[in-house]
């Protein structure tokens, strides 16, 4: 949406965009509690944390917040993986780069070791563990998630080197209690389980959003709850929804998004609330 568009409503940023500013996410106590605990705990004890959850419910929003608070944190290494799928090669490649170690994909145990020395060396200068953060981590394959397991443990296990916090749906923890994976799933330290939201927490996160972005009254808080009812508890319907609806307003300047324009936009009577658009929205996943 462009600086016209948005100027209409007095607003900083699209409220509803996936590119959000991160100081502008709605956090819940859980997420809160989440990453205090990685902040205070993990980083300096090493470990995995499990981020699970449906698609949509915010997963990729809490490493947005972790890699933004944990890069504020003075000599404190922090990576993410980018390409998830990878095989044993490329991940080392990718681990290469994001830690700055010259690796040579063909000598495993070179860049094995390599690895370690540094993590090892920056923890004893630092005395917190490098941070490595993966999202869509269904799509690790598991020869990859069991070497990520061996390279950050040493001393017949008993020191970490590494802070690891994965981030995926619900075949995440499927893969983690596979008998081959069976030793890394043990090791989770930290779980934070993303459920359908509650209509509190979804017009919570609609208020907030719109707050952040600098029009509190962007919405009809008639349409809000119409908005929450089709959501299907989902944040990601449910944003994306009011973003169809606010470009609409935008080209129609409409002074305000109430009832009348989600009517016209998507057609749905309120004894249909749970049939669409979110039913569709949720189909489409």
């Amino acid at each position: 949406m462009n600086k016209t568009l948005l100027a209409i409503y007095g607003l900083k940023f699209n409220p509803f965009s996936p590119e959000l500013p991160t100081a502008a996410l709605h956090l819940t106590p859980a997420v809160e509690q989440f990453c205090w605990r990685i902040e205070q705990s993990l980083i300096r004890e090493g470990g995995f944390a499990l981020i699970q959850g449906d698609p949509g419910t915010g997963k990729s929003a809490v490493l947005r917040v972790l890699d933004e608070r944990l890069h504020q944190l003075p000599d404190l290494s922090v990576g993410a993986i980018t390409h998830p799928s990878s095989k044993l090669a490329d991940f080392y490649r990718e681990m290469g780069e994001l830690f700055a170690v010259d690796l040579k994909p063909h000598n495993r145990w070179g860049g094995f070791k390599l690895l370690r020395e540094r993590w090892l060396a920056h923890l004893q200068t630092t005395l917190l563990r490098p941070v490595l953060l993966i999202d869509e981590a269904q799509e690790m394959h598991p020869t990859v998630l069991n070497e990520l397991r061996l390279l950050t443990s040493m001393q017949f296990d008993s020191r970490t080197l590494l802070s690891v916090i994965l981030a995926g749906d619900g075949r995440l923890a499927a893969m983690l209690r596979r008998e081959d994976l069976l030793l890394l799933g043990s090791r989770i330290r930290a779980r934070l389980t993303l459920e359908s939201a509650s209509r509190e927490a979804l017009v919570a996160c609609l208020e907030h959003v719109q707050q952040c972005a600098g029009n509190a009254s962007l919405m009809s808080p008639e349409l809000m709850k119409t908005l929450v009812e089709h959501a299907l508890g989902n944040y990601r319907v449910l944003t994306t929804m009011a973003a169809e609806l606010l470009a609409q307003a935008a080209r129609l300047e409409r002074p305000q998004l109430d009832e009348s324009l989600y009517l016209e936009v998507f057609g749905a009577l309120p004894g249909n609330a749970r049939q669409r658009p979110g039913a569709k929205a949720a189909h489409a996943r």
